[in-house]
């Protein structure tokens, strides 16, 4: 009984690994509907984002942009040899940037951005199979970014930023322990506050031709104090203490881009990005309550993530000096192995496909448009530690809207 319900904890906190990884790149609608590319363009501000390196070779005095998508997501999962199907119910997501830049003499930029580049919310069914690996989960992470950016120049470019990270975390699982009242259940929450940096370099090889690598470093989210309650069987309670804590490290992993930009005539513009995501830093995870017991002891956790690669190409059309039309796709690949799968967040590869435009509403004033849309590739995987196995289906479509405004 002891080993069984330690478990359970041990797969309660395990549940903010890869929460605290998922990464979330609708960052802008234009970049959105161009397949997330961007590295090697300048689409205007957003590129405090994509490469701040890009943004010191703007023509505007004041560059701004802001704008929001709506998240609508799914997953079903099918349990091995059985004719049992759970799918989840999933609350709307709302991710959201907010961007602005500022030209200073001929040769520096100085901009700052805030997005919401990790989140999640996933909700199952409370009484479905898995329930005691996880019901609900909601993530949230904020990033504000100061950044300065230098044309070296008239074809180079430099920018670098300072990331402060603002994160969140609450989740909710239940325990195999029943009562008159039910079954148990665990609430892990809190909140964290960290730092990191953002790098780019821009450079205009010919009128046609463009270069860009951004890099943006790991994060360590440390969380102290997060709070951890139980509602337990009144002879249990001793085992889980009220108004207990925990502290743990959770590392958001860095990311390297290398992008190609081309334009092809005065219609087109061509993009390709190739995009790194050093998952790896997920090697282990220690977990340290306040409080321990016989049947709530810290946690060592190995993970074992492995590094991945995402691959983007896009196109735009200037349809007229009042409409760009774009289109975009991509490859993710997953860093989770096959007995490391966990349906707080289904990890597989997936194919993103999209597309969306600009239209100019004035001379300064342009709305943006996205649309996207998210296939995950079915996968039959487990999760070793729970001994729970099946297989898994993801979808999505993300709808964006935003304004930008330059002078």
């Amino acid at each position: 009984m002891k080993k069984s319900i330690f478990m359970i904890i041990l797969s309660v906190i395990s549940l903010l690994t890869y929460a605290e990884g998922y990464q979330v790149n609708v960052q802008s609608q234009k970049n959105t509907a161009m397949g997330h590319t961007g590295t090697a363009l300048l689409l205007g501000s957003s590129s405090v984002h994509f490469n701040p390196g890009a943004l010191s070779l703007m023509d505007k005095d004041y560059d701004f942009s802001f704008g929001g998508t709506l998240v609508y997501s799914q997953a079903s999962y099918a349990k091995s040899n059985s004719d049992y199907q759970a799918t989840t119910d999933n609350p709307v997501g709302t991710p959201f940037y907010l961007y602005g830049a500022k030209k200073i003499g001929e040769k520096s930029v100085i901009s700052i951005g805030v997005t919401t580049p990790y989140g999640n919310s996933l909700a199952w069914d409370d009484d479905w199979s898995g329930r005691y690996l996880i019901q609900n989960i909601s993530l949230k992470a904020i990033v504000v970014q100061p950044t300065y950016s230098y044309k070296i120049s008239d074809k180079l470019g430099v920018g670098l930023g300072a990331m402060l990270v603002f994160g969140s975390v609450n989740l909710n699982k239940a325990l195999p322990i029943e009562s008159a009242q039910g079954e148990g259940s665990a609430e892990l929450d809190g909140s964290t506050t960290s730092f990191g940096f953002n790098a780019g370099i821009y450079y205009q090889a010919s009128e046609a031709l463009s270069f860009g690598l951004n890099y943006r470093s790991k994060v360590k989210m440390e969380m102290v104090s997060g709070d951890a309650s139980f509602e337990t069987p009144s002879a249990l309670a001793a085992y889980f203490p009220a108004d207990n804590t925990f502290d743990a490290e959770l590392p958001l992993p860095a990311n390297l881009t290398f992008g190609l930009g081309y334009h092809l005539n005065e219609k087109w513009t061509l993009a390709a990005d190739f995009q790194y995501v050093f998952w790896s830093a997920y090697e282990e995870l220690v977990f340290d309550f306040e409080k321990n017991t016989d049947l709530l002891a810290d946690s060592y956790n190995p993970r074992g993530y492995e590094n991945t690669l995402i691959y983007r190409i896009g196109a735009e059309f200037n349809q007229s000096d009042k409409l760009a039309l774009r289109a975009g796709a991509y490859y993710d690949q997953t860093p989770i192995s096959d007995n490391l799968l966990n349906p707080e967040t289904p990890g597989m590869n997936k194919i993103g496909l999209s597309f969306g435009g600009t239209y100019m509403l004035s001379e300064k004033l342009a709305l943006d448009v996205s649309l996207l849309y998210i296939k995950g590739l079915e996968r039959e995987a487990s999760y070793s530690p729970a001994n729970f196995s099946g297989t898994y289906n993801t979808t999505a479509v993300l709808p964006g809207l935003g304004l930008s405004y330059t002078f």
